[in-house]
C-alpha cells in the first residue's frame, strides 16, 4: 500500500518567502520527504507589507495581491513536484497557511485574514487544497493562533520528559508539553519581525544573517526597559499577536521618546536582547524543568540564540533537529498534517492553545476537478 503524501505551504510573519514540504504521516511518525523554498518577489512582498501595516488599500489592490500570492504558492508546488518527479495525483491534499495580513481575534467582530487564494492553488496544481484553518478557530471562539502546538503535541510529546517547543518566526510562540497534565501554548511576542524591520530600514537587507549586525552593537538598557513595558507581554494566555502590534510604528514610537542619538547597531543589539528576554521569560515562567527545543528561522540567528542561552535558567537549549525535523520545516509540516486531519474530518481540540469553545474540524476544502 502506497503512502499518503501531503504538502504543507507556509508563508510566515517575516514574509521572506514560501516554504513547501512534502510530508507523510504513519504510525504517529512524521517524515519530511522533500523541501523547497522560494523567495517572495520584492514587489509582491512590499505589497503584502503595505496591507499588513494597516495602510489604506483599495479592494482591487487587496484582491490582486491575494491572487498574485495564490499563483506564487501554486508555482512553488509545481516546481517542487517537477523537481522530485512526483505526480500531482500522488498528493492527497495541500495544506496552505496563506499569508496573514491582519489578525484581530477579539472585539465585537473578531477575525483573522490570510491571503493567497486557495482556489488558485487548487486550480493551478490540480490538487485538493485545504485552507482557512485560523478563520475556523476564530469562528469557534478561539484566538486563531497558535496552531503549531497541535502538531508539537502530536509528534513531540513524551510521557517521560517535560518539553517546551519554541517557534521563532516573525512572532515567537511557546508550546508547553508536560509529561503529565494539560498541554498549553501562546504567542510570546516578537520573534524576528522587529529585527527584520530594522535591518531592512538601515541596511536594505531582509534580515540580519546569523545576527552578525546585532553582534557589532551594544544593548541599550534604557531602551530595553521601554520595550519591556509593552502591556501584551504581561497579558495571561491564551493570547496571540502579530504585525498589527509589533511593527515599525511600534519600534519607532519607542525610539522617538529618546532625546539622545542611538547607534543603529545598538538598536539592533537591543532588539536581539529584547526578543531573547521575552522568550526566556516565557520559558522561565511557564516551562520550568523542561527540555527546550527551538524551531523557526530564529534558530539560525547565533546572536539571538546566545542571548537566549544566557537568559534561561540552567537549561540546555537544542533545536528540533534533535527530534527529527529541521527547524525551518516544522511549520510547513504542521499545515500538511492539518490538511490531513481536515480531509479525514477529524476534530481537533484547540482550546488549551487558542481558547476555542469546542473541538472542531479546522479549515475548508477546495476540491480539485
Amino acid at each position: 500500500m502506497s503512502r499518503e503524501l501531503f504538502i504543507g505551504l507556509m508563508s510566515g510573519t517575516s514574509i521572506d518567502g514560501v516554504d513547501c514540504s512534502i510530508v507523510t504521516f504513519e504510525a504517529n511518525r512524521v517524515e519530511v520527504i522533500s523541501t523547497y523554498f522560494e523567495k517572495c518577489p520584492r514587489e509582491l512582498r512590499e505589497n503584502i507589507l503595505s496591507i499588513c501595516q494597516g495602510s489604506e488599500v483599495s479592494l482591487k489592490f487587496l484582491g490582486e495581491t491575494d491572487i498574485a500570492l495564490g499563483k506564487l504558492f501554486a508555482s512553488v508546488v509545481n516546481k517542487q513536484l517537477e523537481e522530485t518527479k512526483i505526480n500531482p495525483k500522488a498528493i492527497t491534499a495541500i495544506g496552505s497557511h496563506g499569508q496573514t495580513v491582519w489578525h484581530q481575534p477579539s472585539g465585537n467582530y473578531p477575525f483573522t485574514m490570510q491571503i493567497g487564494d486557495p482556489n488558485v492553488i487548487c486550480q493551478q496544481t490540480g490538487i485538493t487544497t485545504v485552507a482557512g484553518f485560523r478563520q475556523k478557530d476564530v469562528a469557534n471562539g478561539g484566538q486563531g493562533a497558535p496552531l503549531a502546538p497541535l502538531f508539537h503535541k502530536e509528534f513531540f510529546h513524551r510521557s517521560d520528559f517535560n518539553r517546551a517547543i519554541i517557534n521563532i518566526g516573525g512572532i515567537a510562540n511557546i508550546t508547553i508539553l508536560p509529561r503529565e497534565g494539560v498541554c498549553s501554548a501562546y504567542d510570546i511576542g516578537p520573534g524576528n519581525v522587529l529585527m527584520d524591520y530594522w535591518s531592512h530600514k538601515n541596511l536594505g537587507i531582509r534580515y540580519d544573517k546569523n545576527g552578525e549586525w546585532a553582534a557589532t552593537g551594544e544593548c541599550n538598557r534604557e531602551l530595553l526597559q521601554e520595550m519591556l513595558k509593552e502591556t501584551y507581554l504581561k497579558q495571561p494566555p491564551p493570547k496571540s499577536t502579530g504585525r498589527e502590534l509589533f511593527n515599525g510604528l511600534w519600534l519607532e514610537g519607542i525610539i522617538s521618546r529618546f532625546n539622545r542619538h542611538l547607534r543603529t547597531e545598538d538598536v539592533q543589539a537591543t532588539l536581539s536582547v529584547f526578543t531573547s528576554q521575552c522568550i526566556a521569560d516565557a520559558i522561565n515562567n511557564s516551562a520550568k524543568d523542561t527540555e527546550v527545543y527551538i524551531c523557526g528561522g530564529g534558530a539560525y540567528n547565533s546572536c539571538l540564540m546566545n542571548n537566549l542561552k544566557t537568559s534561561v535558567e540552567k537549561r540546555t537549549i537544542m533545536t528540533t533537529s534533535a527530534l527529527g525535523i529541521e527547524p525551518d520545516w516544522v511549520e510547513a509540516a504542521t499545515f500538511a498534517w492539518l490538511a490531513k486531519k481536515t480531509i479525514k474530518s477529524e476534530k481537533l481540540e484547540t482550546a488549551p492553545f487558542t481558547g476555542a469553545a469546542s473541538p472542531c474540524i479546522l479549515g475548508g476544502i477546495y476540491h480539485s476537478d
